[in-house]
């Protein structure tokens, strides 16, 4: 294959992992802010849930940054789209749902633009987060299922939940700011 083609062929692959990258940057600021408000109106165990969702959207933008480096690509740093603010509980596991399916069906269609370009280590990326997004499109369709049905019932026995996720303190200032 002449060289041309295959840089080619790399930026396809680039272009689609970066418009992925943006997707990730906006669902990590859409649902930390739903974190944010959750934990607010106290729907502390919603809250918690929604800050995991938002770190597994951590990884995989990492995951795609790492990829488009490793491609010799520079991993955007634009969200995709604002942020919607201010929902109520009841808007938002539907907007989320609506999100997470976009996602799904957009990443299918970047995996196919990577297998169209011969890179299946870039394939192989979207097939393991598609899978971790269906989870995050489970959970929201269930909540929001359980809203639909019972309504207040069901936040009444949500609201006052803690909002604690378990989390052990991790990163560079907690472990004291040495390399080691």
């Amino acid at each position: 294959m002449p060289q041309a083609e295959a840089q080619k062929r790399k930026e396809n692959v680039i272009e689609v992992l970066n418009r992925a990258r943006a997707m990730e940057l906006q669902a990590i600021h859409q649902y930390m802010n739903q974190h944010y408000n959750l934990d607010d109106m106290d729907y502390g165990e919603m809250a918690a849930k929604l800050k995991l969702i938002g770190l597994d959207e951590m990884r995989h933008a990492e995951m795609f940054a790492e990829r488009i480096k490793e491609l010799g690509g520079e991993p955007t740093s634009e969200k995709s789209g604002p942020v919607e603010k201010g929902q109520e509980v009841e808007v938002i596991f539907p907007f989320d749902m609506a999100l997470e399916d976009d996602t799904i069906v957009t990443y299918n269609q970047f995996l196919l633009v990577c297998r169209e370009n011969g890179d299946s280590i870039s394939m192989k990326v979207f097939e393991t987060i598609i899978d971790e997004e269906q989870l995050h499109f489970n959970y929201f369709d269930s909540v929001r299922a359980h809203i639909e049905k019972l309504g207040p019932a069901y936040l009444a026995k949500i609201a006052g939940t803690p909002s604690s996720t378990g989390l052990q303190p991790q990163g560079f200032a907690v472990s004291g700011g040495s390399a080691e």
